[in-house]
């Protein structure tokens, strides 16, 4: 057990370093972040005379599609550089090269959303800092990367890896958006967290369902 997890930390520390010298997974998804916010505020500006009834839709969409961008990325650049085939080589259990390589995701989503918490405090004058939607974006951040993580590894041998992630990736998310952007209009409505129970425990299921299958079947998703 105690090597699981040494393998799990060496995996995501060298995405870490790598994404620190590099920074090019950030940067895709941030620019891609204030480009659509930037979108979603002029257009909704002349049409919408109260912004907050929107910002649950424009804040889970810009989270899901910049999440794409950065979990094409989890595998690909192993792929290009050769390095894949050392990690599936390795005498390791090879789903800890998955909660590797899904929690390194999970932290560059994460950081993302955080800059785009800010913009849409900016752009839309409404503050999402509270205790309660900080729940519900982890729960639906995880379940986008435990599931992203598991297609980017099975797109990456494809020859249309670029789009196949999210044609394979949104279908199965559906369930957790709806959860998560029903969540949050109630909270932004001023509900209690407990009244949207059912959505949570949904969330909750749909991640630890994910995650289970992900160390189950990684093994055969990353076989050539």
């Amino acid at each position: 057990m105690k090597r699981y997890f040494q393998v799990i930390w060496a995996v995501l520390w060298k995405d870490l370093r790598i994404e620190f010298r590099t920074k090019d997974v950030f940067t895709s998804m941030a620019v891609f972040a204030v480009l659509a916010l930037l979108i979603f505020n002029f257009a909704f500006e002349l049409r919408i005379p109260n912004k907050s009834i929107i910002v649950p839709g424009v804040l889970w969409v810009t989270i899901v599609f910049a999440a794409v961008l950065g979990l094409g990325r989890a595998f690909i650049s192993e792929k290009d550089k050769g390095s894949l085939a050392g990690l599936m080589l390795a005498p390791v259990d090879r789903s800890a090269i998955y909660f590797g390589k899904m929690i390194a995701s999970l932290a560059f989503i994460l950081v993302v959303e955080a800059f785009l918490l800010l913009l849409i405090a900016v752009f839309f004058n409404v503050p999402l800092i509270s205790l309660p939607l900080l729940l519900i974006l982890l729960l639906g951040t995880i379940g986008i990367t435990a599931v992203g993580t598991l297609f980017s590894a099975l797109a990456v041998n494809t020859r249309a890896r670029e789009v196949l992630l999210p044609v394979l990736l949104l279908p199965v998310l559906l369930p957790l958006l709806i959860a998560c952007i029903r969540t949050t209009i109630g909270l932004l409505e001023g509900d209690a967290l407990a009244d949207h129970l059912n959505w949570i425990q949904l969330m909750v299921f749909f991640d630890l369902l994910f995650l289970v299958a992900a160390f189950l079947t990684f093994d055969y998703v990353v076989e050539e």
